[in-house]
């Protein structure tokens, strides 16, 4: 029995006084004991006392909020610290069955170690360190040309659910095993749709369930020596992707992106301020980098290699003044911490977090993703840089930023990178993202994904005819968790046991650019 006559938390949770939440704390430990975790008792358990429970896997949600949950309070549940099981990798079927715990780096240790690496790859991130499942559910970006899911997900009632073929049992299974523990069939993985509806997409960035478990190559870059070829490489971009020319989610980076793997911005100057036109040329040129790079890679037979480069090479290097180089040629790129040689790893699956360098563009350096959507258009693609940049610009910030191109949509990420031992540039990093928010989702561009206080205001930008989205949310919400236990407030959407009214953050900061009107760096604006 845990002892809880000390335990006095920071914050309590919403409604519940000292002695019923030691009395939770009590009854939870007898369910969890000192190692593991039933964690349907421990979500039934929540409702009953109607406490918020915040999952997470690994917690390396960076940029976007860590393991902090949406409401003070709230109980976390480390999901990776012991559900970390590889519990099969299907070197026929091509997939791989993991819990929660598992990264890119210890699904990828394991291919090495049995000498599977040699026959599959991954669909990995930038940064490697993070949990696979988490990065599903949340929708991060893989990069190569696959990446699929299934899951196992546990409702709000405490109840265990297969999505897909998952939810067919296993005629071997023994009956007297319990849910969690009886083997999947055969085709769970193999068929991602199963029968009837298919309802994988709600456990995406959403507060229904926890998703608890199972779900040769050339790299190259082109660089582009001027800030305007923006629109022109995009629109290359466009059919190429479309045709399967290039293969996967390729990238154009921003200059000052690759710059900051590669040194902090004290390296480059003394200025303080943003970067001119005329010191990024200039850090480019020492870099011999573009103000552009685009990183991507092909896959296939040699023969297929050759065609498809053949192809890319002749799109791009139309762009007067472009250059391409290759990963197998190491005498081509002498820069250290070469993004290149990062970005090989990452396009056939190696996971790395050496691109994380970035962070340290700033002192004490911080972070904020802008993630705003667009379609594939040079004409799109141009208008998001021109507002991202000026108001950065604006509130003091570098621009740092890269194009991340799916097949039909740009994932536009935004690294507002700050010193976070500096007030002022902390609450003009908040200032910039909310302005952001607002600039883009005035041109008709929303954001896929977002840190905990921007959710409510995002969230409000979803509102066509009357926020019927966010009505439907609400709705299945409030049928699957009536007593809002789960992640309350993740994206917005707010169980009808709270108050809304009283948790939704606004959207003004006390910073404002000095002299600036409405529309500019005003706090309404």
């Amino acid at each position: 029995m845990y002892n809880t006559a000390n335990t006095t938390p920071r914050q309590l949770p919403p409604g519940l006084d000292l002695a019923k939440f030691q009395s939770f704390l009590s009854r939870a430990w007898d369910i969890c004991g000192t190692e593991n975790v039933d964690l349907q008792q421990l979500v039934r358990l929540a409702n009953e006392f109607a406490v918020p429970i915040w999952p997470f896997s690994i917690g390396r949600n960076t940029g976007y909020g860590g393991t902090a949950p949406r409401v003070p309070g709230s109980v976390g549940i480390d999901l990776g610290k012991h559900m970390n099981k590889i519990i099969e990798v299907n070197e026929e079927g091509a997939f791989a069955l993991v819990e929660p715990g598992v990264t890119c780096f210890s699904l990828n240790e394991h291919l090495v170690k049995t000498g599977l690496d040699q026959k599959l790859c991954l669909d990995v991130p930038d940064l490697g360190g993070g949990s696979i499942i988490g990065n599903a559910v949340e929708r991060g970006v893989g990069y190569t040309p696959y990446g699929d899911h299934r899951m196992e997900i546990i409702l709000p009632n405490g109840e265990l659910v297969r999505t897909g073929m998952g939810a067919l049992p296993d005629p071997d299974a023994s009956p007297d095993l319990p849910p969690h523990e009886q083997p999947p069939n055969k085709c769970w993985q193999p068929f991602n749709y199963g029968f009837g509806p298919y309802h994988n997409g709600i456990f995406s960035q959403s507060n229904l369930g926890i998703v608890v478990v199972k779900m040769g190559i050339w790299a190259y870059m082109i660089t582009f020596p001027r800030d305007d070829d923006l629109p022109k490489i995009v629109d290359i971009i466009r059919p190429l992707r479309l045709q399967m020319v290039l293969q996967n989610v390729p990238t154009l980076r921003n200059i000052l992106l690759d710059a900051a793997v590669s040194a902090p911005k004290s390296s480059y100057t003394s200025e303080t301020g943003p970067l001119s036109e005329a010191k990024m040329d200039e850090i480019a040129a020492g870099l011999d980098l573009g103000r552009w790079n685009f990183y991507g890679a092909v896959y296939g037979p040699e023969p297929v290699r050759n065609v498809l480069l053949t192809v890319i090479k002749g799109a791009f290097l139309s762009i007067p003044g472009s250059k391409f180089y290759q990963f197998y040629l190491p005498e081509d790129r002498k820069e250290p911490h070469s993004v290149l040689r990062t970005r090989a790893k990452t396009l056939q699956g190696i996971p790395a977090i050496d691109e994380l360098r970035w962070v340290d563009w700033a002192p004490n350096g911080a972070h904020l993703f802008f993630s705003p959507i667009s379609k594939i258009s040079g004409k799109d693609a141009n208008l998001q840089y021109e507002v991202t940049k000026r108001r950065c610009t604006e509130a003091g910030f570098d621009f740092i930023g890269t194009f991340t191109d799916g097949m039909r949509e740009i994932h536009h990420i935004v690294c507002i990178v700050f010193n976070r031992e500096v007030e002022e540039e902390r609450l003009k990093a908040r200032w910039l993202i909310r302005t952001l928010v607002k600039a883009c989702a005035a041109d008709g561009c929303g954001e896929y994904r977002t840190h905990l206080a921007l959710m409510d205001q995002i969230a409000n930008t979803y509102n066509f005819n009357d926020n019927a989205l966010m009505k439907l949310n609400e709705t299945v919400k409030n049928a699957l968790d009536p007593n809002g236990i789960l992640a309350p407030g993740k994206n917005g959407v707010w169980p009808r046991s709270y108050d809304k009214s009283e948790w939704v953050l606004g959207e003004s900061e006390p910073w404002e650019r000095a002299g600036a009107g409405a529309g500019a760096g005003s706090k309404s604006s």
